[in-house]
């Protein structure tokens, strides 16, 4: 009984760290909710959606593992293919949407035009991407920024999860597997939750100078920096 205690409560401390210390984790939610203007309940709706998938991908990986009876070394090994490929995936999201930020900025720079009737002349600004916001409100409602992002964190495991979840299956203890994925899974999405709702609130109290028409290039530097941090550093 003791052990179990022990494991349950390793796995939530782990849960917690694994998650707080993982800026991709919330840092890539808040920065996309903020610069697509999604309300926080919005924001927050698609990190759960997204951390579900983190967490029930290693489960599943680890209960057919355990069905299969597989070494705990092969399948951190798959694991770690799958941390590298989902780094990767988010490192290339960041570029991509960084690209596209500036593109959209560049599209939303205003300028005048100068003209000329008879005796009066008179200028007047306007930008390339307000005269046409119906079409990008309606692209930004059909966006698939939310699957891509989704999709990413499906390929990218926790991988703290399986030793956690391989000791109790090794111990011959079903109500413990389920238990050990139970709180891991609810401390890591609930962190998820709370940590993307700290930085977007913070953010909002911080009132920092708009970085307007650069909020997509913003948002994309900080996927990019997500993913560099976890591909070349292994954060």
């Amino acid at each position: 009984m003791l052990d179990a205690q022990i494991l349950l409560v390793t796995a939530a401390s782990v849960a917690f760290l694994h998650t707080v210390l993982g800026p991709d984790h919330y840092l890539v939610f808040t920065a996309m909710g903020k610069a697509r203007a999604w309300s926080l309940a919005k924001t927050l709706r698609i990190t759960l959606i997204c951390g579900l998938g983190h967490v029930l991908g290693s489960i599943a990986i680890g209960t057919v593992g355990i069905l299969a009876g597989a070494q705990l070394a092969s399948l951190v090994e798959i694991e770690g293919v799958r941390g590298s490929l989902a780094a990767w995936a988010l490192l290339a999201f960041g570029l991509m949407y960084f690209a596209w930020g500036l593109r959209q900025a560049g599209r939303a720079h205003r300028h005048s035009h100068l003209h000329v009737h008879k005796d009066v002349v008179h200028d007047h600004e306007h930008d390339h991407h307000t005269d046409h916001s119906h079409v990008h409100d309606a692209d930004s409602r059909n966006s698939l920024t939310p699957w891509a992002v989704f999709i990413i964190f499906v390929l990218g495991p926790c991988e703290a999860l399986i030793p956690l979840f391989m000791y109790p299956a090794a111990q011959q203890s079903a109500s413990l597997i389920v238990a050990v994925a139970v709180v891991f899974s609810t401390i890591t999405v609930a962190t998820m939750l709370a940590c993307v709702a700290v930085t977007m609130i913070g953010l909002e109290k911080l009132r920092l100078p708009a970085t307007g028409r650069y909020a997509h290039a913003v948002a994309g530097a900080s996927v990019l920096a997500c993913g560099a941090l976890i591909s070349l550093f292994g954060l």
